[in-house]
Parts: structure tokens; C-alpha cells; sequence
């Protein structure tokens, strides 16, 4: 009798693993309710430092975009791929070069954050952000790790070129535009540094 409950908590296990959502646009709760807390964490850590050159710090063997600033770890019993992620205050960050290729990878030198907001005109930001959008979707990359969004309220505070005002107003109209533009290309966006992140003493 034991060994037929065993045989049958056996099936069962296995029963339920195949049984497992594959993530799809439309099941997005489903998946989110399958995952484990370790995977949702692992979701939240990322891949490591390592994972933009692929080095011992990262949980994958290869890198997806050489120069970004690293991936999500993947969850494959749940369909989850990794996900890109790039700088990008000025555009995206990537490498120019690859290894097995002599062609150059260029990126457009956009124009920063304060040049953005001092323009006051929110339909040209997002026109210029579409084109943005466009760069990171053509060179693989999902995740934009930006607008920055802290206010200037240091002078020496040596990311202010990445920000767009001091004025609080402007900074989330301005930012508004700038995530609408990247997201409308189906890139993801990483707002930050919205505090604390303005002044060099102490910043790490």
C-alpha cells in the first residue's frame, strides 16, 4: 500500500509540472501565481554584475548584448526568457563592437536630459524618445534603465546632465513624454533615482 501512494504522489508531482503555465501575453496572473518566492526574488536580482560580459558572476554562459548593463535571470519551466536591460540617458549603451564580426554597432548620441526639459515642448520629447524606442527594440534591448528623474538641486552633483530640471512640474511632464515615447515601441522603461541620488558626498 505505501509503495502505491508513493507511486501515486509521484505521478502526481510530475502530472503538476507539466502542468505548469508557459507565459504568454494573456496569462500573466497565472504564471505570477505558479512562481516560487526564490524565482519572483530571482527575478528582482537579476543575473549579476557579470551577466554584460558573461562572467563568473552571472548565472548564463553568454551574453545577449554585449554592453548592456546586464539581464534578468530566465525562468524556463515557466517560459520566462531573460530580459535585456541598457543605460540609456543619452540614448542606448552598448558596445560597438562583437566578438566574431568586424562590423560597428552604433548608437545615436541623443540629447541628454536637461537639453530635453529645456525645450518645454513634450510632443518633440516623445517624438525624439519614439526614435529612442526604436534603437533599443532593433539592438535587442527590453528595458531602458531610464528617465533619470531627480531634481537638480546640488550644482556638483556629477549625474545632473542625466535629470531635467529642478522643477519639480516639468521634471514629470517631461518624463511622462520620455517614457510614453520608449514604451510606445515596446521597450520597457526603468525610472529612477528619484531621490537621494544629487549630490556627490556620500552618494554610493
Amino acid at each position: 500500500m505505501r509503495k502505491i501512494l508513493f507511486v501515486f504522489a509521484a505521478l502526481l508531482a510530475a502530472s503538476a509540472a507539466f502542468a505548469q503555465p508557459k507565459l504568454t501575453a494573456d496569462n500573466i496572473d497565472e504564471v505570477l501565481a505558479a512562481m516560487t518566492l526564490q524565482e519572483k526574488a530571482q527575478l528582482l536580482v537579476g543575473a549579476g554584475w557579470g551577466s554584460m560580459t558573461a562572467g563568473s558572476m552571472t548565472a548564463s554562459s553568454t551574453v545577449l548584448v554585449p554592453g548592456a548593463a546586464g539581464t534578468t535571470r530566465s525562468i524556463d519551466r515557466l517560459g520566462i526568457p531573460r530580459t535585456v536591460l541598457a543605460d540609456g540617458p543619452a540614448g542606448i549603451r552598448i558596445s560597438p563592437k562583437r566578438e566574431g564580426s568586424d562590423k560597428s554597432f552604433y548608437a545615436t548620441g541623443f540629447p541628454v536630459g536637461t537639453v530635453m526639459a529645456s525645450t518645454w515642448n513634450l510632443p518633440l520629447v516623445q517624438q525624439l524618445t519614439n526614435a529612442m524606442g526604436e534603437e533599443y527594440l532593433e539592438y535587442g534591448v527590453d528595458v531602458a534603465l531610464a528617465p533619470g528623474m531627480n531634481l537638480h538641486r546640488n550644482p556638483l552633483c556629477g549625474r545632473n546632465f542625466e535629470y531635467f530640471s529642478e522643477d519639480p512640474l516639468l521634471t514629470g511632464k517631461v518624463a511622462a513624454a520620455y517614457v510614453n515615447g520608449i514604451q510606445s515601441r515596446g521597450v520597457g522603461v526603468s525610472s529612477k533615482h528619484f531621490v537621494s541620488n544629487d549630490a556627490e558626498t556620500n552618494r554610493h
